[in-house]
């Protein structure tokens, strides 16, 4: 797990957020897969820009409610990180 305060995460250089019309969902593109964002999936990785660290995510997500979605989001791009999805 990395520390939200400072991991300021980013997609990697083969991944591509699209939405897929024959599914009608947004998509994560990477080589070889494709991972169906759902939920709050694509507003998340929208945010995700190498920029903003995980917190300031969160935060931006739900103003008046990040404590409750952090986890949820921190476990999110943990499991994309692991995937090799982000870095």
């Amino acid at each position: 797990m990395h520390d939200t305060a400072t991991w300021r995460p980013r997609l990697g250089a083969a991944a591509l957020l699209r939405h897929d019309t024959v599914r009608d969902a947004d998509v994560l593109l990477l080589p070889e897969r494709v991972i169906v964002l759902h939920g709050s999936g694509r507003a998340v990785l929208d945010l995700v820009d190498g920029t903003r660290t995980v917190d300031e995510i969160v935060t931006l997500l739900a103003p008046d409610h990040a404590r409750y979605i952090r986890d949820e989001v921190v476990s999110f791009l943990d499991k994309l990180h692991t995937e090799g999805c982000l870095r």
